[in-house]
């Protein structure tokens, strides 16, 4: 019975091993031929991406130009400068938002106005208290002039009174007519003195309140200075457009304000530009400078979104260049391409590439340029033949930054390696 149960139990384990087995004599046949598989697959990969055909296509030589996108017409927002004013920097308050949109008149940025406003008041309360001042002055003059006038008056009545008591020296005694001549002389000696010294009085009085009256207008300039200063803490736009931050120095940190920074007088910050009429500045080659012309139309591509494509025009060339950044013989030159057409992405400051059709050829032999090398000068590819690359002269006509017309020396459908021999890549040359 031990027996029967025995060989049942080793009859029952048998699927189980023969499964086993079968399963890793599969892995072993699998495994080697899945590795040499991916290997040839690698390795046709390697040589596809090594090699290419020599293909007969429309050929366009254009000439690549990188710039910056600018706005035809923008506002540049500046912190105020304060007139009659000491003020290191000025704290935002309020701020338009970024890439918002603003119309003609809107709050673009308010700096807090208590310094201004404090100012405003101080200069204020000088002009009312010089305002006083010469109301005061010219009414002490008033009284004074009104009192040397009855001094005056009075001069004028007593001359004339010792000059009728001179009128009686025939019959009065000589004593007494010598007593009616020294009052006679002393009312015109008085008199004399009176008109002189009034004169004197009022050219002093005169002379303060024109000084009061220069201090009242300094303040009254000074309260207007503040005054508009005050104004000035309020930023409005004189334009349609939308808000674009500038990147500036803040505190040790480089970055866009926000609210509660600090900028100096002067400093450009923000600016609203107008979307609808967009513009690219370049610097232009002095070897590419006789190939371009006013007029000329282009393809922009956007750096930061590639699937943005819009046409330019080339509107104007600088007459006047200037050194570039790697040579100082070879000269720059300034050039501006009009954006035809908008995009809500297109916005002032991004980096763009244009491409500049110079001409094109139909039905053209166009092999990657980086296919071409040089000997001494000569052109050259390496083709396959029989497994292997030779090295075959060639002419080479027209070129862009990608591709080269090719006048003779292959045909189509020859193989050709891509990329330069590392063996004579040292030698090639653009």
């Amino acid at each position: 019975m031990h027996e029967v149960m025995r060989a049942e139990s080793i009859f029952r384990s048998k699927p189980k091993v023969f499964f086993l087995s079968t399963l890793s004599l599969l892995l072993l046949v699998v495994f080697p031929l899945l590795f040499t598989h991916l290997r040839r697959a690698q390795a046709s990969a390697s040589r596809g991406d090594s090699i290419c055909r020599v293909e007969r296509k429309k050929f366009s030589h254009t000439l690549r130009l990188g710039g910056t996108t600018m706005a035809a017409h923008s506002f540049a927002v500046l912190a105020p400068r304060l007139e009659g004013a000491q003020v290191g920097s000025m704290v935002i308050t309020k701020l338009a938002p970024a890439g918002s949109l603003v119309k003609k008149g809107d709050v673009l940025v308010e700096f807090d106005p208590q310094a201004q406003m404090k100012d405003y008041l101080d200069k204020k309360a000088t002009y009312d208290s010089l305002v006083g001042q010469v109301a005061q002055k010219q009414a002490d003059e008033d009284i004074a002039r009104a009192k040397d006038d009855t001094a005056l008056q009075q001069a004028e009545d007593d001359l004339k009174h010792a000059q009728l008591e001179l009128q009686k020296n025939e019959i009065v005694s000589r004593i007494d007519a010598e007593k009616n001549q020294e009052a006679a002389d002393e009312a015109q000696a008085s008199l004399k003195q009176l008109k002189e010294t009034y004169q004197l009085k009022r050219a002093a009085a005169a002379a303060d309140i024109r000084i009061l009256e220069i201090q009242r207008d300094r303040a009254l300039e000074a309260m207007r200075y503040a005054q508009s200063n005050a104004a000035k803490m309020l930023v409005h736009s004189p334009m349609d457009g939308v808000v674009v931050y500038n990147t500036i120095w803040l505190g040790g940190r480089m970055g866009t304000v926000q609210q509660g920074d600090q900028v100096r007088p002067g400093l450009p910050f923000m600016a609203v530009v107008d979307p609808s009429q967009m513009e690219v500045r370049v610097e232009l080659n002095q070897v590419d400078l006789l190939k371009v012309h006013p007029g000329m139309h282009a393809k922009m591509h956007l750096d930061a979104y590639p699937g943005i494509e819009l046409g330019a025009t080339l509107e104007d060339i600088s007459p006047l260049g200037h050194n570039g950044d790697f040579s100082e013989t070879v000269r720059v030159f300034a050039a501006r391409f009009s954006v035809q057409g908008s995009d809500p992405k297109l916005l002032p400051d991004l980096s763009a590439a244009l491409d500049l059709e110079l001409g094109s050829e139909d039905n053209a032999l166009v092999v990657p340029r980086q296919s071409v090398e040089f000997d001494s000068g000569d052109p050259f590819v390496w083709v396959e033949n029989a497994g292997t690359f030779e090295k075959r002269p060639v002419k080479v006509g027209p070129h862009n930054d990608t591709e080269v017309v090719v006048l003779s020396g292959l045909q189509e459908g020859d193989i050709i390696r891509r990329n330069a021999a590392p063996e004579t890549a040292s030698g090639a040359q653009s």
